[in-house]
């Protein structure tokens, strides 16, 4: 591993692109796309040094960290090569090269530069080798990448400069003391578990995968410990509680056995394998319970296979998220690859997942996951309906298999639906390269051949419903009436905001017992769902919400030209209030 060494250009064998196209990727693809990160990263490495090489520090070099990084690369290349390539370290390069460029922030630059000693640390540790650093302690703690966090107990509270030795995998690690003095600790971080350090050494935890074959396990790092784990910012440590720890294991076993199924590698057709971190945000323990589904989800072009999920309450959600999160991954690392689109980042256009309008290089990023994601569903879907097909008996099938093919089928019908409708924005925009347009035909070829696929007719409906009513909403919420110079060309309310969207979920099943009129709406009685829509809009005329209601459940009651363009252009009934 060095920042010198001359790297031949990259040329993805059209295969693998075709691969990648269709929404899809096997493990050939995303291992090019890892070879292909590595490059940048090593790239974006040597710019940083240069940039830190003269930068006033009380710390040792970033020089001397980087020779020791080297020489500990030489005696055991895949340790080091797995700091490399982690999603922190990632994380890590991108924020500081903000830093000295002045677009982010954080602790002082010179302590955030210190980070690459204790990378060098960590690797001193895994070669064997003796080395000796002043690093940067915050509260006396000192995380290892790849390893975990040292915590020197008494220690004195803020930035501080340590002392870190390594010595045949053993790390000592002092620092100033809370009152005086000095404090110390001693621990063999490859070697050490939790708890045998009573409290001065928190080990990195990992998710235990099975492969798809039931092979061996492996493991996936569950990261709440690294400074950089975050999509930017600098953190600190939110270790999970045990119990809440457990739940994420017993969570991504179940995704991972959704998620292990043989055949041919294609959209939404997930290798966990594939998959470097998760880092779990907004609670470090199990109360409140959580949703059932993914509140909040998200990953970062510098931080390839990492992702950063809230836990739901579903294996199911998770695996889906699995899912999703590694598509933007994967997009990502094309875009680092190939310029796919011309983006003047104006948000402007509709995104079928999003309550607010989206920049063209957002609009693919959500159309190339929610492909993988509508491709989850579908093998969901083949799932439930083999699971039906191999009862002998009708009556044996329970009810949770039956809603199982109602639910899967709801969310491949909407998704598919959904993804298509960006991927026709994506090709009309006119600002598509030669490879973006190769990429976003195949993700087309793709859904086209799944619009034709069979999903049981309720779920069908309601799916067509949901997205209609989306997208509704959407334009009431977000265009305004006054008319533009083009039907392209919208105008958007200075007074939009974000809003929830309770459709997308609501409508994954039949109600049994319909009371408010989206539930009418989703049991399929559009009559009622009308009628009590329109109660809601004698009080309050122009409330978004029930509008988009009124809106779709009059157009399923009188379809036609009229039908139609009141949904093509919805926000034309805010002035004067439609007669209801």
């Amino acid at each position: 591993m060095t920042s010198e060494q001359h790297l031949a250009p990259f040329r993805m064998p059209d295969p693998l692109f075709a691969e990648l196209a269709a929404g899809g990727g096997s493990a050939a693809a995303v291992a090019f796309l890892e070879r292909a990160e590595r490059a940048r990263r090593l790239l974006l490495l040597r710019t940083l040094l240069g940039h830190l090489d003269a930068l006033p520090t009380p710390l040792t070099p970033v020089a001397e960290a980087w020779r020791v990084l080297k020489e500990a690369a030489e005696k055991s290349p895949e340790p080091v090569e797995r700091l490399l390539l982690a999603p922190p370290t990632g994380g890590w390069i991108s924020h500081m090269l903000r830093r000295v460029h002045g677009t982010a922030t954080g602790p002082p630059l010179w302590a955030e530069a210190g980070h690459l000693s204790a990378l060098a640390l960590s690797a001193s540790l895994h070669a064997g080798t003796e080395t000796a650093f002043d690093v940067p302690l915050t509260d006396g703690r000192l995380p290892l990448p790849g390893l975990g966090m040292v915590q020197l107990a008494d220690a004195r509270a803020g930035l501080a400069v340590g002392r870190a030795t390594t010595a045949g995998g053993e790390l000592t690690v002092e620092g100033p003391g809370r009152t005086n003095g000095r404090v110390r600790v001693m621990c063999r971080p490859l070697r050490q578990r939790a708890g045998a350090g009573a409290g001065t050494w928190l080990p990195l935890r990992t998710l235990t995968r099975t492969g798809p074959g039931g092979e061996a396990p492996g493991t996936v790092v569950l990261e709440d410990l690294d400074p950089y784990r975050d999509l930017d910012d600098h953190l600190p440590p939110a270790r999970l509680d045990e119990d809440e720890a457990r739940e994420w294991q017993r969570l991504f076993g179940e995704a991972t056995r959704i998620l292990a199924r043989p055949g041919t590698p294609g959209p939404g057709r997930v290798d966990p394998a594939m998959i470097r971190a998760i880092v779990p945000f907004g609670r470090t323990g199990v109360s409140p319970p959580p949703l059932p589904f993914v509140q909040v989800s998200a990953s970062s072009g510098d931080s390839f296979g990492g992702m950063l999920i809230v836990r739901p309450a579903s294996a199911l959600a998770l695996a889906e998220t699995l899912v999703h999160e590694l598509q933007h991954s994967k997009l990502a690392a094309l875009l680092h690859l190939f310029p796919l689109l011309e983006d003047d980042r104006t948000e402007r256009y509709y995104a079928p997942w999003r309550t607010d309008p989206r920049h063209l290089t957002g609009l693919l990023h959500g159309a190339y996951a929610f492909t993988g994601v509508a491709g989850f569903w579908r093998d969901r879907l083949a799932d439930a309906q083999g699971f039906d097909a191999q009862c002998v008996d009708a009556r044996s099938v329970d009810a949770r298999s039956a809603e199982g093919v109602e639910r899967a089928g709801y969310f491949f019908a909407l998704r598919r639906l959904q993804s298509r409708l960006a991927v026709r924005t994506l090709l009309t925009s006119g600002r598509l390269t030669v490879q973006g347009r190769a990429l976003v035909s195949g993700l087309a070829r793709t859904l086209d051949g799944w619009l034709r696929e069979e999903v049981p007719p309720a779920a069908l409906d309601r799916a067509r419903t949901a997205a209609a009513l989306h997208r509704t909403e959407w334009r009431l919420r977000n265009v305004s009436p006054a008319p533009a110079a083009a039907p392209s060309d919208l105008r958007f309310r200075p007074d939009r905001r974000s809003w929830p969207d309770t459709r997308t979920h609501g409508f994954a099943t039949r109600p049994t017992a319909p009371r408010t009129p989206d539930e009418h709406l989703a049991a399929g009685d559009a009559a009622a769902a009308l009628v009590r829509y329109a109660d809601v809009l004698a009080d309050a005329p122009a409330e978004p919400h029930a509008l988009a209601g009124w809106i779709v459940a009059r157009t399923i009651l009188e379809p036609g030209r009229a039908a139609r363009r009141m949904l093509a252009r919805p926000e034309e009934l805010l002035e004067p209030s439609p007669r209801v």
